[in-house]
C-alpha cells in the first residue's frame, strides 16, 4: 500500500516506520473488555483525542490487532485501510487536521491480540494461560513498540500522552492500570475498573494487567509534586503459596526507594506507585505508575531501577529510540544511589560495572540498532557516564544536574544532544566533555573515580 500523503513516520533512528510526524495524541480514551484471561482474546473501543504541529490530511495509527469494526471521525463513521504489513491503521480526512484544531478519531475493534516480534522478546498484550483448572492472567509488555499489538496508537516514546482505561473483566478477576483507579463498577457483562493516568506517558509505558489479584495498599509517601501525597498500591498474584512471604518482601520498601530517588531526582512526577506481580519469565519493565515485576525479579535493586525508569522513561521521554540509554543508564545509577543510601560501598559498585564492560566491545551511547538498545553499553557504560558528571562536579553540582534535567525534559522529547547542552549550560565545559568522552569514545574511557 502506498503511504498517504500527508501521513510521514516519524523517522526513527532505529524504528523509522514507527508513528506519524505532525500527529500530537493529547488523550487515549479506552474500554477494553478481557471476556477469557489467559487467552489473547479481547475487544475495544478507543477515542483519540488528537491535534497536529503541521496540516495533516490523513491519519496513521501504528496498529497490528484485533479486526477493526468501525473508524469514526468526530463522531461520523469514516472508510479506513488496515495495512496488516507495514502495522497502520489509515484515515483518509474530510479536510486537513491543522495546527490549533483539535478532533477525535474513533476505533472499535475485537478478535485476538498480535504479538509483535522485537530483538528480544514477543512484545505487547501478554498471556499467562491458567494451571490446574484455574483461570489465567493478561498483562501488557509493550517495550519498544509493542503497544500497537492491542490498541491503535501513535506508538513512539515521542508523543506521550495521558489515559483513560476501562477494562471489564469476568467476576472473581481484578484489573490494574496506569494512574489512578477511579471506579469500580459491576454489571451483566463483568466487573469493571477504571484508571485516571493524568500526567502525559509513552505508549509503550502503559500498564493494564487482569489476574486474580491480592491488592495490598500501603500509607501515602509525601514525595510527590508539590510535596502531594503518592497513593501506594501492589498487585500480588494468588496462588504464589510458600514463596508469597519471600515474593512480598521487597515491595514493603517502596516507599523508602521513592524517597532515595526523589532526594536525588526531584518530586516523583506521578499521583500513585506501585507494583504488579507476575507469574511469567519476561523481564521487568517500569510501565508508567506500576511496575511490571516477574516473579524472579521481586528484589530491591530491580524494584529501584524500574521505580527510577518513572522519571526516566515515563516522565522524560525521547525523542529517538537510538538514545535509549538515557532511560537505561539513568536508571542503572539510581542502583547506586540506592546502595550508598544502605551503606553500601560506592566505588565497588562503579568498579563492577567496570569490570563487565572492560575487555568486551563496545561502542558509543546513541544505539545503531535494534540489538543494541539494552546492550550492556547502555546500561553499565551509561552509568559510568554519570559517575564521570558526579566525579567532575561533586554531590551537590550533580544533585542540582540532575534536577534540572527531569524539570527541562519533562513531558518533551530528550537527547543525547539535549543533556550535553544543558550538562554545558549547568555545569561549564569540563563537565559537558567528562560526559561526552563517554558517549562518544569508540572505545571504553578510563574508569572514573568515586569521589571528585
Amino acid at each position: 500500500m502506498t503511504p498517504l500523503p500527508g501521513a510521514a513516520p516519524i523517522g526513527d533512528r532505529i524504528y523509522p516506520t514507527l508513528g506519524q510526524a505532525g500527529l500530537d495524541v493529547r488523550h487515549y480514551d479506552l474500554r477494553l473488555t478481557v471476556p477469557r484471561p489467559g487467552t489473547l482474546e479481547l475487544s475495544g473501543e478507543v477515542t483519540l483525542t488528537l491535534a497536529a504541529t503541521r496540516p495533516l490530511s490523513a491519519i496513521a495509527l501504528d496498529y497490528l490487532g484485533p479486526a477493526v469494526q468501525e473508524v469514526r471521525w468526530n463522531g461520523a463513521v469514516r472508510a479506513f485501510a488496515l495495512d496488516r504489513a507495514a502495522g497502520k491503521l489509515r484515515v483518509t480526512l474530510p479536510a486537513p487536521l491543522r495546527p490549533g484544531e483539535a478532533a477525535r478519531l474513533s476505533v472499535r475493534y475485537a478478535g485476538v491480540a498480535a504479538q509483535v516480534p522485537d530483538a528480544l522478546l514477543p512484545t505487547g498484550w501478554q498471556a499467562v494461560p491458567g494451571k490446574g483448572g484455574a483461570g489465567g492472567a493478561n498483562y501488557a509488555l509493550s517495550e519498544p513498540a509493542g503497544t500497537r499489538g492491542f490498541l491503535p496508537v501513535n506508538d513512539h516514546p515521542s508523543d506521550p500522552a495521558t489515559f483513560t482505561v476501562r477494562v471489564t473483566v469476568p467476576a472473581g478477576y481484578t484489573a490494574a492500570a496506569s494512574g489512578l483507579e477511579t471506579g469500580v463498577a459491576d454489571s451483566p457483562a463483568g466487573r469493571t475498573f477504571t484508571f485516571e493516568q493524568a500526567v502525559p506517558i509513552p505508549t509503550y509505558a502503559l500498564a493494564i494487567h487482569v489476574n486474580r489479584f491480592a491488592r495490598v495498599d500501603s500509607p501515602p509517601v509525601p514525595v510527590g509534586v508539590g510535596g502531594a501525597a503518592v497513593v501506594r498500591r501492589d498487585y500480588f498474584p494468588a496462588g504464589l503459596g510458600s514463596r508469597e512471604t519471600a515474593v512480598r518482601a521487597p515491595y514493603r520498601r517502596t516507599g523508602e526507594v521513592l524517597e532515595v530517588l526523589a532526594g536525588w531526582f526531584g518530586p516523583f512526577p506521578f499521583a500513585a506507585h506501585g507494583s504488579a506481580i507476575v507469574e511469567s519469565g519476561v523481564p521487568a519493565l517500569e510501565t508508567a505508575t506500576l511496575n511490571t515485576m516477574p516473579v524472579q525479579s521481586s528484589n530491591e535493586r530491580v524494584l529501584v531501577h524500574e521505580t527510577a525508569h518513572q522519571w526516566f522513561g515515563d516522565r522524560v521521554v525521547l525523542a529517538d529510540w537510538s538514545d535509549v540509554w538515557l532511560n537505561e543508564g539513568f536508571a542503572t545509577y539510581a542502583e547506586l544511589l540506592w546502595a550508598q543510601a544502605q551503606g553500601e560501598d560506592g566505588g565497588a559498585v562503579v568498579a563492577g560495572w567496570y569490570a563487565r564492560l572492560a575487555g568486551r566491545p563496545t561502542r558509543p551511547l546513541p544505539a545503531t540498532s535494534a540489538e543494541e538498545l539494552f546492550d550492556r553499553t547502555a546500561y553499565l557504560r551509561g552509568a559510568l557516564a554519570l559517575q564521570a558528571v558526579r566525579a567532575e562536579v561533586g554531590d551537590a553540582a550533580f544533585r542540582a544536574w540532575l534536577r534540572a534535567y527531569v524539570t527541562a525534559f519533562s513531558g518533551r522529547p530528550a537527547s543525547t544532544a539535549g543533556l550535553l547542552d544543558l550538562t554545558r549550560r549547568e555545569l561549564g565545559a569540563r563537565a559537558e566533555a567528562a560526559l561526552r568522552l563517554w558517549a562518544e569514545s569508540p572505545t571504553l574511557p578510563p574508569l572514573p573515580p568515586t569521589a571528585p
